[in-house]
């Protein structure tokens, strides 16, 4: 990373819970500019809850949360921003195409043009190696291409801060590695990056930092090769990204 680096996001003190359960106690975390951070803890250790609140899905009950130096939930934020949830289930029936998807994460953004958006989808697609398959279905699309076609909806924004949440689940080794490689360049390119992950796997050598949560806390924020390694568990259970999520609404409010 080199240059001025700026806060891109700002947690402090911030407590969420679900229901009646409390998922998130006190966490602080800030990012800087050009980080590439991942996010890893034992199953339900509140990563996912984290990453809903940091792009405002999630209500925090105590402390604040800032993207860019705004309030979380305000839509100038937004546009800077690209968001991957988890995969469902229900995302594979979606009746659209990969390129009526992808173009879908332009809804509610102030930063394009009509005129400019066929060639922003078409960008996103080959950055994901889906161009060629950018009119299939994407009911006919494997879980992996299906987790491409979603990371391309939010690249299609060119976003300054991309987060996503286990992008390698449930996907195959090529696409892993596919993946890998995106995040290589979009990190190099000064792209700001948080990902919760399971693993670092391939990314070991590329992550800035390693924040872990434990029963939603953080007991970890530093390089990865010091992160301590936790029983996987299975704590509280924190609930898949709803179906509006996976069709771009996440981050729109009205």
């Amino acid at each position: 990373m080199s240059g001025q680096r700026t806060t891109v996001v700002e947690v402090s003190g911030i407590s969420v819970s679900r229901g009646s359960m409390r998922v998130l106690h006190d966490v602080d975390l800030t990012i800087e500019s050009g980080e590439l951070v991942a996010l890893l803890g034992a199953n339900g250790s509140g990563k996912s809850t984290l990453l809903r609140a940091i792009v405002g899905v999630l209500p925090v009950e105590t402390g604040t949360a800032r993207l860019f130096g705004s309030p979380v939930q305000q839509a100038r934020a937004h546009d800077r921003m690209g968001y991957v949830p988890q995969d469902s289930a229900e995302a594979g029936s979606i009746p659209a195409t990969a390129r009526e998807t992808v173009a879908a994460g332009l809804l509610g953004s102030r930063s394009w043009w009509p005129r400019t958006r066929d060639s922003r989808v078409s960008d996103a697609l080959r950055a994901v190696g889906l161009e060629d398959l950018a009119g299939r279905p994407i009911t006919r699309m494997s879980g992996g291409q299906r987790r491409r076609v979603m990371i391309a909806r939010a690249l299609v924004r060119d976003p300054e801060f991309l987060v996503l949440d286990e992008p390698f689940s449930g996907v195959d080794l090529p696409t892993q590695q596919l993946i890998s490689v995106l995040f290589r360049e979009l990190s190099a390119r000064g792209t700001t990056i948080l990902v919760v992950l399971h693993e670092t796997g391939s990314l070991e050598g590329d992550i800035h930092r390693a924040v872990v949560l434990d029963h939603g806390h953080v007991v970890h924020d530093g390089p990865a090769k010091d992160r301590p390694h936790l029983d996987p568990g299975h704590g509280h259970p924190e609930d898949a990204a709803p179906l509006d999520e996976c069709l771009g609404q996440e981050i729109h409010p009205a």
